[in-house]
């Protein structure tokens, strides 16, 4: 099962390759992962996407809430919750192709970003599955190139404020345990 987990971590140096490190050592694989500043620039929030079972979700949250730079951690699960990847993609457009590339791109809510004589580079933004869906329409035109940010997600309830995270943390239970 993907996990979608949030931390609010302070703003410096080495940060992302210390959490980054103890993951890597501990067998666990980040699936996705986005950092920014937050509404406060002395800190960051990282949003990464893990791929465990609740047991393994829980020693995962564990050794990242062991991290001193790491304010607080939030796992997304059983939340709502808004959450976008971004997309670049390179498509050739020889052959008069351009119309029908920019038509799928409409439909899909993209837009063009860059065009030449030979492609035309599409921006758009989703869930996982429209940035898949529209991949799969741009296979029969040749994809050249294609880049993806890593997944962001906020809360439509639970807020993750810098304010908020410094706090005292709550004990964290896995869902399951709580039903």
């Amino acid at each position: 099962m993907k996990h979608v987990l949030s931390a609010i971590v302070m703003n410096q140096p080495g940060v992302l390759a210390h959490i980054s490190g103890m993951l890597a050592s501990r067998a666990y694989n980040i699936e996705s992962l986005a950092v920014g500043e937050t509404e406060d620039p002395k800190f960051s929030r990282m949003t990464f996407v893990v791929a465990s079972d609740d047991l393994t979700l829980v020693k995962v949250r564990k050794q990242l809430e062991k991290i001193i730079t790491i304010v607080k951690v939030v796992d997304y699960i059983n939340q709502p919750l808004v959450e976008r990847d971004l997309m670049l993609i390179k498509v050739n457009a020889a052959g008069g192709k351009r119309a029908e590339i920019s038509e799928l791109s409409d439909i899909f809510r993209g837009r063009i970003v860059d065009v030449s004589h030979e492609h035309v580079i599409v921006e758009i933004a989703g869930q996982e599955s429209k940035l898949s869906a529209f991949i799969d329409m741009m296979r029969p035109f040749g994809i050249i190139e294609l880049v993806r940010t890593g997944r962001i997600a906020l809360s439509r309830t639970t807020s993750l404020s810098v304010d908020q995270a410094l706090q005292p943390p709550q004990p964290y239970e896995p869902a399951e345990a709580l039903a």
